[in-house]
């Protein structure tokens, strides 16, 4: 059964204000990373629309009431390593209960293909919902072949937050990952013109993984 990425690009002037500043060159990586963080709890806003809860009764100073709560098994926010870890704070200051696994994916620059080494993920995800983060869409190689790495795990309910994607990117993923037969969700800060011949995002933002942590020698 194909399913079709659902892709949400939310328009707010805060996300568009705080993308705007990190776009500039001239925002330093510690301002960058605070930005992230930022723009991460508003799109994680949005990504947790559908996030699973059950009815949870309390007691109030005046009478008791049936609220919600969470379900378990608690979500599971998956970065992928290592610019994924930038948005990890944010996510996680807006599910503290959530749990965290890691998928540590790299794109070949020759070949533009993914290829993983590293991953610490439980073993079966079965009735899990996970959240993957990853600042840039690009290629959508890296998050495709990441969310198939979920599906094969048992997963069943898959919402992915970037900060930027490429049109490129966005028609690969959607093929790639059209077959896996569970929902898959997409939120973007922005969808941006296209792909350089370096498989860089135009205009882009750079190397998210250089700006939050900057260029290891």
């Amino acid at each position: 059964m194909l399913v079709p990425v659902d892709l949400r690009v939310p328009e707010h002037p805060l996300v568009a204000h705080k993308l705007t500043l990190l776009r500039s060159a001239e925002t330093d990586s510690p301002t960058f990373r605070h930005l992230v963080d930022e723009l991460v709890m508003l799109l994680a806003y949005e990504a947790t629309r559908t996030v699973r809860v059950q009815p949870h009764a309390v007691t109030t100073p005046v009478a008791p009431v049936t609220g919600v709560a969470l379900s378990k098994p608690w979500p599971l926010v998956v970065p992928i390593l290592r610019a994924g870890l930038g948005m990890l704070e944010g996510m996680t200051r807006l599910i503290p209960c959530a749990e965290v696994g890691f998928v540590g994916m790299v794109r070949d620059e020759a070949t533009l293909e993914p290829f993983t080494y590293a991953e610490r993920l439980p073993h079966d995800l079965s009735g899990r919902q996970c959240y993957v983060l990853d600042p840039m869409l690009a290629t959508g190689g890296t998050l495709a072949a990441t969310v198939r790495f979920l599906v094969d795990r048992g997963a069943d309910d898959i919402t992915a937050i970037c900060l930027l994607a490429s049109p490129e990117g966005l028609d690969r993923i959607d093929s790639l990952t059209g077959d896996l037969g569970v929902p898959f969700l997409l939120v973007v800060a922005a969808v941006d013109e296209r792909l350089n011949d370096r498989g860089y995002i135009v205009p882009g933002l750079g190397d998210a993984g250089d700006r939050l942590y900057g260029l290891a020698q």
